[in-house]
């Protein structure tokens, strides 16, 4: 697990004129952080491929952007309005498919269709390749989530995995070893950090995850207390070099190696307007999707139509939805 995984949860990001409507890191989950979308990659994080003229057909559709794909998160910005764009981490997409779909720049045509879920709300996004012909805006982002979902091992905590075979450690790729200290014992909790700290056993060492990983408390008992805290220390330094270079497991190149990120951001200029801060969720809005719920909610009077509609999920308006239809 990388020191950066504690604060993902929420794994969408869509950003327009007025600022971030949502503020994510880069597999996904949430972090604070200033109005611009943080386009510079984190430790550990790689451009795979960029692909040119990619429509964010559900929410701008008709805008020809760029769609960039690391090993974490896909990124779209607009190339007319690079304040506009979006992100999705990767841990967040439930399903991706090809579909039809209408584009103001290409007519009916074939799209990616990539199916996501925040905090119990689904967020469909709809790609399209401008350019006929190329299979390529299917094939990447495909491949890349495919090699994202089946290297989580190097991302998540594992509890009773099949880690030993004819009683060696079954190592990841690029995984190695630094140190074996015997005559540890596992102390069970009901119980996140590396530290000591007193238990019934007497001093033990002690590595907290992250909410996101479990919560879990892993205690570990080893004697004596000088070859504990020098246990410790080692844990200790080999996270923090780790967390200035984390390996995520994502292993997938392109044969055509794209730019650096640093060569495609493009520098957002200030606009001479000022922009009215309001309370709705627009962005969000236009990708929206509801078709996949169990059951309608409940009915509620609604004195703006005067007539009973089916309750609103929280966080939407009904002028939200007239503006997105509009």
């Amino acid at each position: 697990m990388w020191a950066g995984e504690r604060h993902f949860r929420r794994d969408v990001t869509v950003e327009t004129g007025s600022g971030t409507e949502n503020a994510e890191t880069h597999d996904g989950r949430r972090q604070k952080r200033p109005g611009d979308l943080q386009m510079k990659m984190r430790p550990g994080e790689v451009l795979i491929d960029c692909l040119d003229s990619i429509e964010d057909t559900k929410g701008n559709n008709g805008d020809r952007g760029r769609l960039l794909v690391t090993n974490l998160r896909i990124i779209w910005h607009s190339i007319a309005l690079p304040r506009v764009n979006l992100a999705v981490g990767y841990n967040c997409i439930i399903n991706i498919t090809t579909r039809t779909a209408n584009s103001k720049l290409r007519g009916q045509t074939e799209a990616l269709y990539i199916l996501t879920k925040c905090n119990n709300t689904r967020f469909e996004f709809i790609f399209t390749n401008v350019v006929p012909g190329s299979p390529r805006l299917f094939t990447s982002v495909i491949a890349v989530h495919r090699a994202y979902e089946t290297s989580k091992m190097y991302r998540d905590l594992k509890l009773r995995g099949a880690l030993i075979q004819n009683k060696q450690l079954r190592l990841l790729p690029k995984e190695q070893v630094y140190d074996k200290i015997n005559g540890v014992w596992n102390l069970s909790s009901d119980q996140r950090s590396i530290k000591i700290r007193d238990s019934k056993f007497g001093l033990a060492l002690v590595i907290e995850s992250s909410q996101q990983s479990g919560g879990y408390v892993l205690g570990f008992k080893i004697d004596p207390v000088e070859k504990l805290q020098d246990s410790v220390k080692e844990i200790n330094s080999l996270h923090r070099v780790y967390s200035a270079s984390p390996i995520f497991g994502v292993d997938y190149e392109m044969e055509e190696k794209p730019q650096a990120l640093e060569e495609l951001t493009v520098e957002q200029v200030q606009d001479d307007v000022e922009i009215e801060a309001d309370d709705h969720t627009d962005a969000f809005t236009a990708y929206f999707a509801d078709g996949n719920k169990q059951q309608d909610r409940e009915p509620v009077f609604s004195e703006e139509l005067g007539l009973a509609i089916e309750k609103l999920k929280d966080g939407f308006t009904l002028q939200g939805l007239w503006d997105v239809m509009g």
